[in-house]
């Protein structure tokens, strides 16, 4: 990765650390943006011991004059922005009519206008570097799977917008690349949805929501997603046999419907 300076969101836990670790290792200049501080800064002095200069600030994607102050500051601190890995966001299992207007609300809010947020208030910056806006979307955001409530509608906006983007402002140097991963590895193996979950499978509470494919390891799928950026890619789908299946769902509705029942 060629980039001087990058920021990811969502970088105090999972994918968003491992991205900052990558990134910390090659050298590059980052700027870590999440939620919660004492996580935050913990994260952020995990990431120094590997090299390279970090700048954690505390970020809500959900409000504009939080992310305008991220951007600020990252110009205030570096002066220029190369790369912005957005993977700010959460899933959720709920069966389809127990999710309400006010679930599709929240999730959409987090996972759609704060990239849309993001987005904005960074594009600017790429564009006079022909930088590289990495959005991390999902396979949900392709396939309507069952039982993760407003979590697909949610991605499938990052989805479409990720499209747009590129169209709109490709030719004037920005790389937008959209990564939809399957089900990535993580520490803890439990179920993390009993809260809202409600009357659902139990396998539906697994990662992946039960899908039958292997986890991905997200040091792995970091390193593919760096790849795709030298390349100005425009999508990285993980695994790559999904695109099989998204292509069957468009073609034959029915068949698609039966093959992602056989597989989740």
């Amino acid at each position: 990765m060629s980039a001087s300076v990058s920021l990811v969101t969502g970088a105090s836990s999972g994918l968003g650390l491992m991205l900052a670790k990558v990134l910390a290792r090659r050298g590059t200049k980052l700027v870590m943006a999440a939620t919660t501080a004492d996580k935050l800064q913990a994260a952020a002095d995990e990431v120094r011991k590997l090299g390279g200069e970090v700048l954690p600030i505390v970020t809500n994607v959900t409000d504009d004059a939080s992310v305008a102050n991220l951007v600020a500051q990252t110009l205030d601190k570096f002066g220029r922005l190369d790369a912005v890995f957005h993977g700010a966001g959460r899933s959720t299992r709920q069966a389809i009519l127990d999710t309400t207007p006010a679930d599709f609300r929240e999730l959409i809010e987090l996972n759609f206008l704060g990239t849309v947020r993001v987005a904005r208030a960074t594009v600017p910056e790429l564009l006079k570097t022909r930088g590289s806006l990495v959005l991390v979307g999902s396979l949900a955001g392709k396939v309507g799977a069952r039982f993760y409530g407003a979590y697909p509608a949610s991605k499938f906006c990052v989805s479409a917008y990720a499209q747009q983007l590129r169209l709109e402002l490709g030719d004037q140097g920005l790389h937008v690349l959209l990564v939809c991963p399957g089900p990535i590895r993580r520490a803890e193996t439990g179920p993390r949805y009993e809260s809202t979950a409600g009357n659902i499978p139990a396998e539906a509470l697994q990662p992946g929501g039960g899908a039958k494919t292997s986890r991905l390891d997200p040091e792995w799928l970091c390193e593919q997603m760096l790849r795709a950026c030298q390349r100005r890619s425009p999508e990285l789908v993980l695994p790559g046999k999904a695109r099989w299946m998204f292509a069957i769902g468009q073609l034959w509705p029915r068949l698609g419907d039966w093959l992602l029942k056989k597989l989740t």
